[in-house]
């Protein structure tokens, strides 16, 4: 029985990496992207303050995503956890 529990935490865990971390790849890319176009407006002395916070916000598919790994994540922890110790 314990061998289900450990079954599901792998797959859980896998599931969970394979939908959060595209998404974290794709927020932090744009976030440095950003980031680096904020820099060399400011250097050309461009910047719109207005704006600054905005644009490395999350979407929403984003954060469901990655909430959903985090859940994912946290449900494989608690069945290698039950599994690993019976």
């Amino acid at each position: 029985m314990s061998w289900l529990f450990v079954g599901i935490g792998v797959v859980a865990g896998a599931v969970g990496v394979f939908l959060g971390l595209p998404a974290w790849r794709t927020w932090q890319a744009r976030s440095a992207q950003e980031r680096n176009a904020e820099r060399y407006l400011t250097w050309r002395g461009r910047a719109d303050r207005s704006e600054a916070g905005d644009a490395r916000r999350m979407t929403s598919d984003e954060r469901r995503r990655i909430g959903l790994a985090a859940g994912l994540l946290a449900v494989a922890i608690g069945c290698l956890v039950i599994g690993l110790s019976t």
